[in-house]
């Protein structure tokens, strides 16, 4: 999978693209990040990609025609389509603007953009980016959050790495997107492991035990309970068994702590 990222600094992205399961998978080939310079693509000696608002205002404004100009570069041809408010698509790839007005970021949206086989990414600066750029090239715009950031750099980082670990390959263990948060649409449940008991503070018991079967209730008791309590608004759309309901009436009840299901039955 590639990702084609624009921005002004792309110094911002050394380190974090080289280092742990980016950088592993970088190395391997399994992922590739191209970084494109904006101010490569102007055409003045002052290499400016930016200027004053039509209308007036505060701020400056990243122009259209630098942007142009590297998507002509990237994918020659592209358009853009004729027909005012037509988006002249990128063949091959998907365009997204990083946007504090875009749609929040999710695992749904995750999970859609790893089976794109290519990302163009616009990291906005100052006041935004000629409107002309989102009508003919930007597919959709995401958010990582209701603030607001310097630049789109972060969010793009982010982006790219929430994708990239659901590319094959990228994790070491086939099963882990699966069984982490949201993969469900249910929080995930507690990890431990060695020592037994540290400082007073013991593992529970029901995974010490060896019963697969219990583990397995446990954990999904525990993702349930998680859910309920920090993010009770996933279960609205969450996928659930009727052994969740009823799990779901105990806990709301005042059902027990962790693990005393499992050792009642002992």
């Amino acid at each position: 999978m590639r990702f084609d990222v624009v921005t002004l600094f792309p110094e911002m992205f050394t380190g974090p693209l080289d280092s742990s399961i980016l950088g592993r998978a970088r190395q391997s080939g399994l992922i590739e990040v191209a970084l494109h310079d904006l101010r490569d693509y102007t055409e003045d000696r002052h290499r400016t990609a930016d200027d004053t608002p039509y209308g007036g205002g505060a701020g400056m404004v990243l122009k259209a025609d630098p942007v142009f100009r590297l998507a002509d570069a990237l994918f020659p041809g592209w358009g853009p389509k004729a027909g005012a408010g037509v988006k002249g698509k990128v063949p091959g790839a998907r365009c997204i603007y990083l946007s504090a007005q875009g749609r929040p970021l999710d695992q749904s949206i995750v999970s859609r953009l790893a089976g794109e086989p290519r990302l163009l990414l616009l990291a906005g600066h100052y006041e935004g980016i000629d409107e002309r750029v989102l009508d003919a090239l930007v597919d959709e715009e995401i958010s990582i959050g209701d603030y607001v950031l310097t630049g789109g750099e972060l969010p793009a980082m982010v982006l790219i790495d929430a994708v990239a670990r659901l590319v094959p390959g990228v994790l070491g263990q086939p099963a882990s997107p699966l069984e982490e948060s949201f993969s469900e649409g249910l929080l995930e449940y507690p990890h431990y492991t060695r020592p037994a008991e540290t400082r007073g503070h013991r593992v529970p018991d029901v995974l010490l035990s060896g019963d697969h079967e219990a583990v397995r209730r446990w954990r999904r008791r525990e993702s349930l309970r998680r859910t309920l309590e920090r993010r009770p608004e996933l279960l609205l759309a969450a996928d659930l068994s009727r052994e969740d309901h009823e799990t779901l009436r105990e806990l709301a009840a005042g059902g027990g702590g962790p693990g005393e299901e499992e050792k009642d039955e002992s």
